[in-house]
């Protein structure tokens, strides 16, 4: 954790230095560094990572990017990323909005006795809906136990679906809505 922390201010004092350039003497006295073995272990790193490379014994030149020198094009993306997540966050508040006003319409129209006797689909509302597919309607009892197996596949690469139902307390109606 200390030697994070030692690499740090490191860093810092070498980027605040004119040209990048710092005498590795000058930093251990100006880190108060006791143990001068942990100022090379850090310039070691940071060469073997590019970051600096040594003009003579003692001392040392900066390569890495100046921290204050974030390109415009960077600045300009975050920029445009947090107007972004703005946007969005107004719109999923709008979003939001909505919903919770279609439920609170919902229970209306589902509490309300006047509309109770226009709730209903025809069969051929579903069946148009449905076109492509085989619909079965089930009137079950309630308890009515339901199972649908994996589909198996055929030789002919169909699948073949199967329906279980269980009931224990009253007769199902299975009707056959569309092929």
């Amino acid at each position: 954790k200390s030697l994070g922390l030692l690499t740090m201010k490191f860093v810092c004092l070498l980027q605040e230095t004119k040209d990048g350039v710092l005498d590795l003497k000058v930093a251990a006295d100006s880190l108060a560094v006791k143990q001068k073995r942990r100022i090379y272990d850090i310039t070691n790193v940071l060469e073997g990572v590019g970051l600096i490379e040594k003009k003579n014994k003692n001392v040392i030149q900066w390569r890495g990017q100046d921290r204050n020198s974030q390109t415009q094009e960077v600045l300009g993306q975050v920029k445009a990323l947090k107007a972004q997540i703005s946007e969005l966050e107004t719109q999923e508040k709008e979003l939001d909005e909505q919903s919770a006003w279609l439920e609170e319409n919902i229970k209306h129209l589902n509490h309300d006795p006047v509309t109770s006797a226009y709730k209903f689909v025809t069969h051929e509302d579903i069946c148009s809906a449905f076109s492509e597919d085989t619909l079965v309607a089930i009137a079950a009892p309630s308890g009515t136990q339901l199972e649908v197996p994996l589909p198996k596949t055929q030789k002919s690469g169909q699948r073949k679906y199967q329906v279980n139902l269980r009931s224990h307390s009253a007769p199902i109606q299975v009707i056959l809505m569309s092929r």
